[in-house]
């Protein structure tokens, strides 16, 4: 499961062990150590300080065990069901079916395991590259990043002010660089719209394969979207307003991705009800195209206060 805040919950006032570079830790997750045919093992990515799975980390390492059995073809969708909180003090399971290999199209199964228990499931399809017609909605015109602060900036300005232990720490050592174009206070948030727009990128140059940008862009995609169920209701779980998690993913890539170039990751919920929230976002490069679609239900139960 995943947070709104977006980043792996920490533990305030936890010992620390020497923090490796951000992104280097980032592709060293993705890179899963294959253990059988179908069989790999992903590094759980914790410590001391971190207390859950980010969830963009469990779908991007699924993700990449899918594609670490697929030649030939790229993924263009993908479907996972959140079940339990990971264990980042353990190594995560996935096993992978092999469910078709067809003609034009391949779809493999994936299930993460910790415990004995599943804590994700998911299903990818991969197609040959074909031509057909196209169209797209257009980007949004919408600042550029430049001149934007980074979350981690405007976070960490909110954490300093406010001496929040546990906000200072969330904005330490991510490797995705965000720079939201109407942030929100999480600590005191006011109610505004739905909609929220975020410059994303891998926060250094990387060289890596397609399909592992692909997964970085998944891990990428599991970042702020949920928070836009509550924008208009004046809450956020960092307040204690709200107990909150994603429940699902889904993500389909119309294009090819470049993780460490400024994408456009504008977001919208267009429906909240039943404590959850829908959430949907599109991706677009800088050149205007649209390379990837997402959609997500997550938590957003009213946490009632004492008194």
């Amino acid at each position: 499961m995943s947070d709104p805040a977006s980043s792996p919950e920490t533990a305030p006032g936890s010992a620390s062990r020497p923090v490796e570079e951000p992104v280097t830790k980032l592709l060293r997750l993705l890179d899963i150590e294959q253990l059988e045919l179908n069989l790999f093992r992903g590094d759980g990515g914790g410590g001391d300080t971190v207390i859950r799975i980010f969830g963009g980390q469990v779908i991007a390492q699924a993700l990449a065990a899918a594609c670490r059995t697929v030649e030939g073809r790229t993924c263009h969708s993908l479907h996972a069901y959140f079940i339990r909180p990971g264990d980042p003090s353990i190594p995560v399971i996935y096993e992978v079916d092999r469910a078709r290999d067809g003609g034009s199209f391949t779809t493999r199964r994936v299930i993460a395991v910790q415990h004995g228990k599943q804590i994700l499931n998911l299903a990818a399809s991969f197609q040959v590259e074909e031509e057909g017609y196209h169209h797209q909605h257009d980007i949004p015109d919408v600042p550029g990043p430049e001149g934007l602060p980074s979350r981690s900036e405007f976070r960490g300005a909110l954490a300093e002010a406010s001496g929040n232990a546990r906000l200072a720490e969330m904005v330490k050592n991510f490797p995705i660089e965000i720079r939201e174009v109407d942030p929100v206070n999480p600590l005191a948030p006011v109610a505004s719209g739905d909609v929220n727009h975020a410059w994303i990128r891998v926060s250094r140059p990387i060289e890596a394969e397609p399909w592992m940008q692909q997964c970085i862009m998944a891990y990428a995609s599991d970042m702020n979207l949920l928070s836009s169920g509550s924008r208009p209701h004046a809450v956020s779980w960092l307040s204690g307003d709200i107990m909150s998690a994603s429940l699902d993913h889904a993500m389909w890539f119309h294009g090819p991705v470049k993780a460490d170039e400024w994408h456009l990751y504008t977001m919208d919920s267009p429906f909240a009800g039943g404590a959850r929230s829908f959430n949907r976002g599109r991706i677009y490069d800088r050149q205007g195209r649209l390379v990837a679609s997402v959609a997500q239900e997550g938590l957003m139960r009213p946490i009632k206060k004492k008194g």
